[in-house]
């Protein structure tokens, strides 16, 4: 079914860059997956449609990483499914859809186009505005005509508790299920450089690819925790060429950092404009 699927969306996307088709044929893989036992029997929202980026991967060259997409991408403070012009994603009930196996080609449309025009439609800027100041340090930001980044997580599924509170178990399983998907993303992409936004993706990120970033504590990052005194803060760097075992053709810059920029109590607007230096540093000595 999966395959027939496919093909029906390659030839309504025929005019569309090879690169947004190569896009669409790894959503197929990961709605396929929301029905395999690695993500049905997990804490995967059953009904919310994976999500593979934030904004369009095709016109991108930075893309901020974070773990998963929140529960508030779907549903309101109180748990119900978001709906109307309160929508942000495609669910089950708005595609009229009782499965995800019985998906077609114009479903999987409306999830790329949801996707792609995420960032000019309803986004969620009370998570993305802190991102969005680092990523002006690459030149970049996820809005306006001519945006030049994206988000994409670790694992493209909302989860209907938050990542703390998972189990170790349900972590592995998750990024086990989803890290060859965020390797064919970025193969497919013109990401040049990724950018790690707190110690939980910085170490999900390594653990899942099999590798260590250079890391290095840096002063001016450093958080007041008061009575009990300051949390360091550090970046880590590194150059990649494949990730989860798919060559990605090219060498990405990977940035980042151990704040959560939306959660680290303390992450106050110095320490923002003092990583987005950084990263603009970082790029210039990357790029010469």
């Amino acid at each position: 079914m999966m395959r027939t699927i496919a093909s029906q969306l390659v030839m309504q996307l025929g005019d569309e860059p090879p690169a947004t088709i190569a896009w669409s044929r790894t959503l197929i893989t990961l709605i396929d997956r929301l029905d395999s036992d690695l993500v049905g029997d997990s804490p995967v929202i059953p009904w919310a449609c994976p999500v593979p980026s934030f904004g369009d991967l095709s016109t991108s060259v930075v893309a901020t990483v974070g773990l998963n997409p929140s529960n508030r991408e779907f549903m309101d403070e109180s748990g119900q499914e978001l709906q109307g012009g309160l929508r942000r994603f495609p669910t089950l009930s708005s595609l009229g859809l009782r499965r995800w196996a019985d998906v077609h080609a114009a479903h999987l449309r409306q999830i790329i186009e949801a996707c792609r025009s995420y960032f000019s439609a309803r986004p969620y800027l009370t998570w993305f505005n802190k991102l969005n100041q680092v990523v002006a340090g690459a030149q970049a930001s996820y809005f306006g005509t001519y945006s030049a980044a994206c988000h994409v997580d670790l694992i493209p599924y909302a989860t209907s508790r938050k990542w703390t509170e998972l189990s170790a178990s349900e972590r592995s399983r998750l990024l086990t299920s989803s890290g060859d998907a965020l390797g064919c993303l970025l193969r497919d992409s013109s990401i040049k450089v990724l950018v790690l936004n707190g110690a939980s993706v910085v170490k999900g990120f390594q653990d899942a690819a099999g590798f260590r970033l250079d890391r290095q504590e840096i002063e001016a990052w450093s958080l007041a925790r008061g009575s009990r005194g300051r949390v360091s803060g550090f970046s880590v760097r590194g150059v990649v060429d494949g990730l989860f075992g798919i060559s990605l053709g090219r060498d990405v810059l990977v940035l980042g950092f151990n704040h959560n920029l939306q959660s680290s109590f303390g992450v106050n607007h110095e320490v923002v404009i003092a990583i987005r230096s950084w990263i603009a540093h970082s790029v210039r000595e990357a790029v010469g």
